[in-house]
Parts: C-alpha cells; structure tokens; sequence
C-alpha cells in the first residue's frame, strides 16, 4: 500500500456511511495522483438481475458532461447517412463498415445505428456485444433521429446497466471537475437509476453506494437519503 492510498485511507471513519456532500467533500480532501482521475459510481439495488422484469438498464446525459470525446460510428443509409455525416459522426456507412470491424477495425468508441441498419449490425453480435457496443433502443443508440443521438454522444452520454449481482457502475466524471460539478453529476444519476425502480422489486432499492477515484479508496454513502420510484 501506496505512501498517498494509506494517508487518503486516514481521511475516513471506520464503517461509517456519509451524506452526499461529506462524501464529495472528503473525496476533494484526497490527494490526487498526477493525471486526472475518473470518478465512478457503484451502486448495489435491491432487484434480482435473472428475472426479466428486474432489469435496470438506461443511459443518460449528465449535466457536466464526463470529461472525454467519444468517437462515433453511424450505420445509416440514404438521407440519414447524410444527416449523420452533417452531424459530425465520425465514421458513417453499412455492410464496408462491418467487414473492416470484422477485421479488427476498432476506431471508435460508440455505435448508433437507424432501425432499418439492425439486420446489418447484427453481424457484428460477436463483436460488438461483449465490449458493451451493441446498438440498442433503451440506451437511444437505435434511432431515427441520428442527429440528437450523436449530439448525445458528443455530450458524453453514459450507459448503464444492473450486472448479475444488481450492481450498477457508472462514471461521473473528472476529478478536475471539482466538488459541486461532480455532485451535480452525481445526483442527476441517483436520479434517472431512482425513476427505474421495478415495480416487482421490494424492500429497499438502494442498498449501497459507493463514490471512488481510480488511485483512491472507496467512499460508502449512507443509501437512504434517496428516493426511488
């Protein structure tokens, strides 16, 4: 353990959960490293990931942004292929675009793709699927509308979703982003992931969060102070 990691873990009281802003507020008191860290969310609900009308799943535009520029790929054809090139997609096309990620391409960061393209997508299942790339309505990534989707993504939209043990991961942003940015960030979260609530789920639905730096120890919130449903 680190010289910085074992002062930081100082800064903390032994198994207590903190308010939203003690938490921002400590995380600020840690020492940082010398590149800006990204600042995640983890947080456990009270669902059951197996059954299908559990699921949580969304995406989201926080309100400062994540601090990166996503690359993005349209599969888009005719008009909406013209749409998605005026609206700054990076790499625009169809059936050329799949042989070259087939043959290892991997030049971006985010796919978006008209529902008329999904049939062409689909080949790409393999790939895209196990690096979380995979166009899909409920994240907005399949859509007629290609040019609010690519503002989006410009904008740093994140993705989400429960994994099997209803943990949700999410960054937040940059640690350069500063005390009251990243709580905004935060918070607007809490809040989209709150409205998602299954209506089968009972009892509490958060059941923890935990706010952490990439090179910092993790910072345990108290779950109640928010609402769900």
């Amino acid at each position: 353990m680190g010289k910085r990691h074992k002062k930081n873990l100082a800064l903390l009281e032994e198994g207590k959960k903190y308010s939203t802003p003690e938490a921002f507020g400590l995380l600020e008191k840690f020492e940082a490293p010398k590149f800006d860290e990204t600042i995640h969310v983890a947080i456990r609900l009270g669902i059951d990931p197996k059954k299908a009308d559990q699921q949580v799943r969304g995406a989201t535009v926080l309100p400062n942004g994540v601090g990166t520029t996503n690359r993005v790929l349209v599969f888009a054809k005719g008009p909406k292929a013209t749409e998605a090139q005026e609206a700054g997609a990076d790499h625009v096309g169809g059936d050329e675009l799949v042989e070259k990620i087939n043959g290892g391409w991997m030049e971006f960061d985010k796919v978006i793709a008209t529902p008329d393209m999904m049939l062409v997508v689909s080949k790409l299942g393999k790939v895209l699927g196990p690096r979380g790339l995979m166009p899909n309505p409920k994240t907005g990534t399949v859509t007629l509308d290609v040019k609010k989707a690519i503002d989006e993504e410009r904008k740093g939209k994140i993705e989400f979703r429960a994994e099997k043990a209803g943990i949700v991961h999410a960054p937040i942003g940059k640690r350069s982003f500063g005390e009251d940015k990243l709580r905004e960030n935060f918070m607007a979260l809490m809040e989209v992931v709150g409205r998602m609530k299954p209506s089968t789920s009972k009892g509490a639905y958060f059941r923890s969060v935990t706010i952490s730096a990439a090179m910092s120890p993790g910072i345990r919130l108290e779950p109640n102070q928010f609402s769900a449903g």
